[in-house]
């Protein structure tokens, strides 16, 4: 029996794909120039053009077969008519790319990357435009049809386009200017837009956003004659390819969290474009995405020469047919998949239990095998670490509550972005155009190009008070786990009514439960460092443990807020900003005082070389919990020692 069905879909499969081919009878080989009378017609002008991709079949597409169009026509105008420019935009792939990967398609229009969840419901909340921290909108309706919602790993059955604002209406929850906001700036980056077409972010829409690869400069470098070279807002080159460079997800990932530029080691200056060019007058930094960028310690992974796809698996771009409301949720890759803990090596699967299939075990050793330029890499392995180390290592790594309580980027992310004080101005009097309301024309693959955006926006501009990198906060995460902060949408809003008159100035919003809309959020930097960060910048820190530096006056910079910006959290526990996230949270008092008092533990016990000595300490007289215990065992010590 299992012989005859597999007998019947051989032979259903070939002659599907015999159809295929029947029914695109001017397929021509692209690496040969060779092409059938209709196609011909394409390479007429297209000539030189490259073949779309390496794989033995999608080598062999004709043009028509996924960019539509009539290769016959005898102008330009007639060969492009009903021809969609991209393919890949999510308006038009369940045509053409969803043909043969229909469950990719269907998955990547409900991934975080296509509705923006995680963004629209953190800014709501922090803007008091609703009662929940998860989302309520996405980019567009969506919804999950196949019967599975795993509801306790954060999926929701569907979500609802982002509301459009009306100023001359009254403000409200469906009515709000965080939307309008969002429309307007912050959802340049979604699959279903081509987004801002700058240096440093152009990109395509849909599955080519990631699938084409586009170089900083939006040149093309390929070989078609028909193609202006030095027209920007062109892919690198009319190829399709599964190995993604790490620059390709720096064309979104560059604001927010700012993950992708702090991977490769940058983060935006404060405007200054240091040091000079030897030319007068014109500064020497390169501007991409907009602005100028530092250069400062890179990731450890891209220094070693990995890519973004080494680690993250097509789950956690592509997600799993699930709609999620945070980033965290759609994630499946954990830093213990690859490196093990303390105690177990890697078991080569992801925190999902999915396989990684670009590890193996090779003897006694972890190898990974790099997707993009197919070396191989020896993971080094925690449980090796702790017990090969080196001093320092061996006792950070010793203490079971920093392994059981804490990220393991808790202390190796050396440094994370931090822009403080959001400042957004709203002008009312000046329409601006929308990321997500477009006006497609006569070509609907058109619809995500910024030229297609139609003036639903009010016009905004953005400023900051001031940027750093150093000690980055830490906090409990929604995980239950200690994990770097950065300031999340600081907001300060201001509102131009149609006067030209502010109808608000500098606002700061109550979220519903009673915090700042000055927020902070968990997040996992991406600025990974083999050396961690010392003991002291943790246990001797108030900036690290959430009270700020004491420094920084918001009044006199113009934002009333009874604390600095930095600062999430009082001496008595008491939370001052927002979190965006569900039983993420700042230290309590008694975290806050264990934590400080460890450095004075460090003064003296010099923990990193001595602390097989003070376990023969500790097993005598026990630990001291408490600081009348600690002064207790001090004086029986000290009256010991001077015999009195």
């Amino acid at each position: 029996m299992k012989r005859k069905l597999f007998t019947a879909f051989f032979l259903v499969t070939v002659a599907l794909i015999g159809l295929m081919f029947f029914k695109t009878d001017r397929i021509y080989s692209q690496q040969t120039g060779a092409a059938t009378s209709g196609e011909a017609g394409c390479l007429k002008c297209h000539e030189g053009i490259e073949p779309i991709a390496d794989t033995p079949v999608m080598s062999q597409l004709a043009c028509t077969q996924c960019h539509m169009g009539n290769p016959d026509g005898a102008t330009k105008d007639d060969a492009h008519k009903g021809m969609y420019a991209n393919p890949a935009d999510l308006r038009v792939v369940d045509k053409t790319c969803g043909v043969c990967h229909a469950e990719d398609v269907s998955n990547s229009k409900k991934s975080m990357h296509a509705t923006m969840a995680g963004m629209i419901g953190g800014t709501r909340y922090d803007w008091a435009a609703q009662d929940t921290k998860n989302s309520l909108y996405a980019t567009y309706d969506v919804e999950d049809k196949d019967g599975n919602v795993p509801e306790k790993k954060g999926a929701v059955k569907s979500l609802r386009q982002l509301p459009l604002y009306d100023a001359s209406k009254p403000m409200g929850k469906d009515n709000h200017p965080s939307d309008d906001y969002l429309r307007d700036q912050c959802l340049r980056c979604h699959l279903w837009s081509k987004g801002a077409q700058q240096d440093g972010d152009y990109r395509a829409s849909g599955c080519a956003a990631c699938h084409v690869v586009y170089s900083d400069n939006g040149l093309y470098e390929g070989s078609d004659r028909a193609i202006d070279k030095n027209q920007k807002g062109r892919p690198k080159l009319h190829k399709i390819t599964t190995k993604i460079p790490s620059n390709q997800c720096l064309h979104c990932h560059n604001r927010g969290g700012r993950t992708g530029v702090s991977y490769i080691g940058t983060m935006e200056s404060d405007e200054y474009g240091s040091p000079w060019s030897d030319e007068a007058g014109k500064k020497g930094g390169k501007k991409l995405h907009g602005k100028f960028y530092n250069h400062l310690t890179a990731d450890i992974h891209y220094q070693k020469g990995m890519t973004c796809t080494d680690c993250h698996t097509i789950q956690d771009l592509h997600g799993d047919g699930n709609i999620y409301n945070k980033k965290w949720q759609a994630v499946e890759i954990e830093c213990e998949d690859c490196h093990g803990s303390a105690k177990t090596y890697s078991g080569l699967k992801s925190s999902w239990g999915n396989t990684l299939n670009n590890l193996r075990k090779d003897g006694d050793k972890i190898i990974l095998t790099s997707k993009m330029d197919g070396k191989k890499r020896v993971v080094p392995q925690t449980k090796d670490i702790v017990s090969k180390g080196s001093p320092l290592a061996k006792t950070a790594m010793g203490i079971s509550a920093h392994m059981n309580k804490m990220e393991c980027y808790a202390c190796h992310a050396k440094w994370a972005p931090q822009c403080y004080g959001c400042h957004a101005q709203q002008d009312t009097k000046t329409q601006s155009g929308d990321w997500i309301n477009t006006k497609p024309g006569d070509d609907l693959s058109k619809a995500g190009n910024m030229e297609a955006k139609q003036k639903t926006t009010y016009k905004w501009s953005e400023t900051r008070s001031y940027l750093r990198w150093e000690s980055p906060v830490l906090g409990w995460n929604s995980e239950g786990k200690v994990s770097p902060y950065i300031p999340g949408c600081q907001v300060v809003f201001t509102q131009i009514g149609q006067d030209g008159k502010a109808t608000m100035l500098n606002k700061v919003f109550t979220t519903y439960d009673g915090f700042s809309g000055i927020a902070h959020n968990p997040i996992q930097p991406h600025t990974i460092a083999k050396e961690a960060r010392a003991c002291e910048d943790c246990h001797a820190n108030r900036k690290t443990i959430g009270l700020g530096g004491g420094i920084y006056n918001p009044k006199a910079n113009g934002v009333d807020i009874p604390f600095e910006l930095e600062r999430i959290v009082d001496e008595n526990g008491k939370q001052l900003q927002a979190t965006n996230h569900y039983g993420a949270r700042p230290f309590n008092k008694e975290e806050q005082d264990r934590i400080m008092r460890v450095n004075v533990c460090v003064s003296c016990h010099d923990a990193q070389k001595d602390a097989e000595i003070w376990k023969k300490v500790t097993d005598v007289t026990g630990f001291a919990k408490t600081d009348a215990k600690h002064m207790e065992l001090l004086k029986t010590i000290f009256k010991k020692g001077t015999g009195k």
